[in-house]
């Protein structure tokens, strides 16, 4: 379980910090935990350590190691004389680089029975180093706020490129209704001029006559009519 536990840590550690979560490793020996994670630790605290044996004098190297060194004392060193109370400490400055390891003594824990007042409450939000850095809330512009904008830009894009198709099926079908009207408009054509051609001599002598009958009474009816207004007047 343990040998797991430590094959998944790093993976487990990277995904966790991904998110913008911190981590925080508590363990009485810094050969607990695997190399990969404490070469990349922010801030720490080294309590005293001793060394028996071999194997505790390699975890006081390997504690010395991995803190940014101080030229004002031997961190090696200083890890074996710590007293009760005391610790080396490092922390990430503004930049987010690690500072060099200081010797520092624990405060007491300190702390009142009961609730503190408003007005203790906001001094003591007011003294806070960090006073003026977290008050103003950030909506920052999640990942999952970023996929549903491309899922609903995909989506528009499939439904604009149905609508396209579906217009271009019905201007397809128009034409074709359109050229199917004037395939029958020239049939009827041709056939009204085949119906034409095929009257017969007399039929067409006969149709002659009639059209010069009814030129000459049309001539003479308005004659006619055209005399009588002339003669009232």
């Amino acid at each position: 379980m343990c040998q797991l536990l430590c094959f998944d840590t790093p993976s487990i550690v990277r995904l966790i910090r991904s998110k913008g979560v911190g981590v925080y490793f508590i363990t009485q020996n810094p050969l607990d935990l695997p190399e990969s994670i404490l070469g990349q630790l922010g801030n720490r605290i080294q309590h005293a350590l001793r060394a028996f044996t071999p194997r505790d004098q390699k975890a006081v190297k390997t504690a010395a190691q991995t803190f940014r060194q101080n030229p004002a004392f031997e961190t090696e060193t200083a890890i074996l004389e710590l007293a009760t109370g005391e610790a080396l400490v490092s922390f990430l400055d503004s930049k987010g680089a690690p500072c060099i390891v200081e010797r520092a003594k624990m405060l007491c824990p300190q702390g009142q029975i009961g609730p503190i007042t408003d007005a203790e409450r906001a001094q003591a939000i007011k003294q806070s180093p960090l006073y003026g850095i977290y008050e103003k809330t950030t909506d920052r512009h999640s990942a999952y706020e970023i996929l549903q904008e491309e899922a609903l830009l995909k989506q528009q894009e499939e439904e604009k490129e149905i609508l396209n198709k579906q217009r271009e099926q019905e201007e397809k079908e128009r034409i074709k209704q359109e050229k199917q009207w004037q395939a029958e408009e020239g049939r009827r054509i041709n056939n009204e001029r085949r119906n034409s051609s095929r009257q017969s001599p007399t039929e067409r002598m006969f149709g002659n006559m009639l059209s010069s009958v009814g030129r000459t009474l049309g001539t003479q009816i308005v004659r006619s009519v055209l005399g009588t207004l002339i003669k009232g007047k």
